[in-house]
C-alpha cells in the first residue's frame, strides 16, 4: 500500500524472498503467511492499511506487517498496530527488508533442499557431526580490568529467542548429540532487549535465560541429547535452572548439571581491582546452594593468579576457596598484561616469576581435588558420549566434561563385535580408574 516508495520495498522483499526459493500466493487461502506493506501517511491510508491488516488475519491468521504505519505509535508510546491487531506476529516499520526476512525465517523457514541447496541447513561446521556450539549472544556490559573484549566486540547483544531456538532444533535434527551454549556472559541473555518477549514453535516466550534452558532441555529430552552451558556468571537468577539440571539424573538427556562459571579469584579486594560482580563470600555460599538442590552438579571455573596487587594472603584465600567449594574442573592463568587493558596501570604488579609458581600451587591442588572427586565414580556405570574411536580403544566424555578443556574418558578396547561403538554414539561403560583429571573405563 502507499506511495512508490513502498512498492519498491515490496519489491527487494519478494526479490529476497524468490532468491531463497519461497513462492508467492495468489490468494490468503493458499499461502502459508501473508506481509502487509503499509501506508500511514493520512487517517484515510491508515484506516486502509489497518482494514487490509484485519482481513489478512481473519482470512489466514499469519501475518507480519512492515512499512510506514508500523513506525507509528500510540499517545502513550504503545504500538498502534498491535494495539488493534495484537494477534499479528511482527510489526516493522519502512524499509525494514533485514527485519521482515527475520520475521519470515522465524516464523516460516524455508524446508532444506539438499539437491539444490548449497550449503547445509546447519550451515558449516568446524566441530565433529556429534556437538555444536550454540553463540547466544555477543558482547559483554562488563568492564573487566584485565579484559579488552567489550572494545573489540562491542556491550551484550542478544540474539532474538527465536532464532537461537530455530538453530538448536536444525542441529540436533542433523544429528547433533550435544549443544555447547556461549556467549561472553551467558547469565544476561536478554538483559540489553529487557527480556522481550519472542515466538517459538508459534508460542510467545521470554528473551531470559531461564526460558531459554527450559525450551532447550525439552529439544534435548527429545532428541535424547544433551546441553551444555557454558561462561554462566553466578547471579541470584541463575538458581531457578538448577531444578532442570537436578532431573537429568532422571532422564540422562537434556540440559546438563554442569556450570562454567569464570570465577577468575575469590578474594573481594581483588575481584574489586577486576571489577568482577559478587563477592568471594557469595559465590561460595551460591555454589553451596546449588549443589543442596542438585547433588551431581560439576562445577568448572578458570582463575587468575599473580593479577596485580594480589598479596601472599589474597592468594591463600584463593587457595582455601577451592578447597571449600570443591570446584570439579579448575584451569588457572597466571597475569599477563593486555594492551589496552586497565589493570596495565595497576599498582604493585606481580613478578613473574611468583605468578608463574602461583599458578603451578594452585594447578596441583586443582588436580588433587579433581582426583579425589573422581575417585567416587570408580566400580559405578555411567553414560558416555564417545569422541572417537581408534585401534587403541575410544575416547569419551561424561556429563561432567567440556571437549577439549575437562577431562577425558579412556575406553579400553573391546572384545566382542556386540560391544562395538562409533563416535558420536552413547555408550554405558564402567569405571575401572580415576587418573588425575580422566577416567579409565570398560564397555
Amino acid at each position: 500500500m502507499g506511495c512508490p516508495k513502498a512498492l519498491v520495498d515490496s519489491e527487494i522483499i519478494l526479490t529476497r524472498l524468490s532468491a531463497e526459493g519461497y513462492e508467492t500466493a495468489q490468494d490468503y487461502a493458499g499461502a502459508d503467511l501473508v506481509v502487509v506493506n503499509t501506508c500511514g501517511f493520512i487517517d484515510s491510508a491508515v484506516a486502509e492499511s489497518l482494514s487490509a491488516i484485519g482481513e489478512a488475519l481473519a482470512e489466514n491468521g499469519k501475518v507480519i506487517v512492515t512499512g510506514c504505519l508500523g513506525a507509528r505509535k500510540n499517545a502513550d508510546g504503545s504500538d498502534l498496530i498491535l494495539s488493534i491487531h495484537p494477534k499479528v506476529l511482527a510489526v516493522t516499520g519502512p524499509h525494514a527488508t533485514e527485519e521482515v526476512m527475520q520475521a519470515i525465517h522465524l516464523h516460516l523457514p524455508k524446508p532444506h533442499d539438499p539437491l539444490t541447496d548449497l550449503v547445509p541447513e546447519i550451515g558449516i561446521k568446524l566441530t565433529p557431526k556429534h556437538y555444536a556450539y550454540l553463540k547466544i549472544a555477543e558482547g559483554c556490559n562488563h568492564r573487566c580490568t584485565f579484559c579488552i573484549i567489550p572494545s573489540m566486540r562491542g556491550d551484550l547483544v542478544s540474539r532474538p529467542i527465536g532464532d537461537v531456538l530455530s538453530e538448536a532444533a536444525r542441529l540436533f535434527s542433523s544429528g547433533v548429540k550435544e549443544l555447547l551454549v556461549v556467549s561472553q556472559d551467558t547469565s544476561a541473555y536478554g538483559l540489553d532487549i529487557q527480556y522481550r518477549t519472542g515466538f517459538w514453535d508459534g508460542k510467545p516466550i521470554k528473551t531470559r535465560l531461564f526460558d531459554l534452558v527450559g525450551a532447550l532441555n525439552q529439544l534435548a529430552r527429545k532428541h535424547q541429547a544433551w546441553v551444555r552451558l557454558h561462561y554462566v556468571y553466578p547471579y541470584p537468577h541463575v538458581d531457578a535452572i538448577l531444578p532442570l539440571m537436578a532431573e537429568f539424573a532422571e532422564h540422562g538427556y537434556g540440559v546438563l548439571p554442569y556450570l562454567d562459571i569464570p570465577l577468575q579469584h575469590s578474594h573481594p579486594d581483588v575481584l574489586k581491582r577486576m571489577k568482577r560482580p559478587a563477592s568471594g563470600e557469595k559465590n561460595l555460599e551460591r555454589i553451596e546452594a546449588w549443589r543442596a538442590i542438585c547433588p551431581d552438579l560439576i562445577i568448572r571455573s578458570t582463575f587468575i593468579a599473580g593479577f596485580p596487587g594480589e598479596t601472599q594472603a589474597e592468594f591463600d584465600h584463593l587457595m582455601s576457596f577451592m578447597v571449600q567449594a570443591k570446584i570439579d574442573r579448575a584451569g588457572c592463568f597466571a597475569y599477563s598484561p593486555v594492551a589496552g587493558a586497565q589493570a596495565n596501570d595497576l599498582p604493585n604488579a606481580v613478578p613473574e616469576e611468583v605468578r608463574e609458581e602461583r599458578r603451578s600451587q594452585f594447578m596441583a591442588q586443582a588436580e588433587a581435588i579433581s582426583t579425589a572427586k573422581l575417585h567416587r565414580f570408580v566400580g559405578k556405570r555411567m553414560r558416555v558420549l564417545v569422541d572417537r574411536v581408534d585401534t587403541h580403544g575410544g575416547v569419551g566424555r561424561t556429563a561432567g566434561d567440556a571437549p577439549e578443556i575437562d577431562g577425558l574418558v579412556k575406553i579400553l578396547p573391546v572384545n566382542k563385535a556386540s560391544k562395538r561403538y562409533r563416535a558420536g554414539e552413547f555408550v554405558r561403560v564402567t569405571v575401572l580408574e580415576a587418573q588425575g583429571h580422566d577416567l579409565l573405563v570398560e564397555i
